[in-house]
């Protein structure tokens, strides 16, 4: 069996849904050896998440941002932990919903996505900075 590893810092973007799948692709070009396998993308920070949906109409992104801001509020009085401005808390909340990590299987070589399928950098915060990721690929 045969393990890669990679790291991967994402540029900052604004709060919403981002597509980053070419940008994991290109950080683990090893998935090329593997006919069989997993790979692992897990995101380093507890204020974004990561997530797998739609990857062709933006919209689907958009209300994405419309449910989650409507869910978990900024400004609620009962958040105790607001070091950060209001968008702290409400982001670590919507990080715990969504996740840390996604696992895509590798078939030939590359990520079995289905054919609408994208991963989402999930930025929860208004100026979230620049994000890791940690790729991990095993397989034969």
């Amino acid at each position: 069996m045969k393990i890669f590893q990679q790291m991967l810092q994402l540029r900052e973007r604004k709060r919403g849904f981002h597509l980053i799948t070419a940008e994991v692709k290109n950080a683990m070009p090893q998935l090329q050896e593997l006919k069989t396998g997993i790979c692992q993308v897990f995101i380093q920070h507890t204020s974004a998440s990561l997530t797998i949906n739609e990857n062709a109409d933006p919209t689907v992104r958009q209300d994405f941002e419309m449910y989650f801001s409507k869910a978990v509020p900024e400004n609620d009085p009962d958040y105790l932990h607001d070091d950060e401005g209001p968008d702290d808390m409400p982001a670590h909340l919507k990080a715990a919903m969504l996740g840390s990590s996604v696992t895509i299987p590798i078939r030939n070589g590359r990520l079995a996505l289905g054919m609408w399928q994208g991963i989402y950098l999930c930025e929860h915060r208004n100026y979230g900075g620049n994000r890791m990721l940690v790729i991990t690929a095993w397989g034969e």
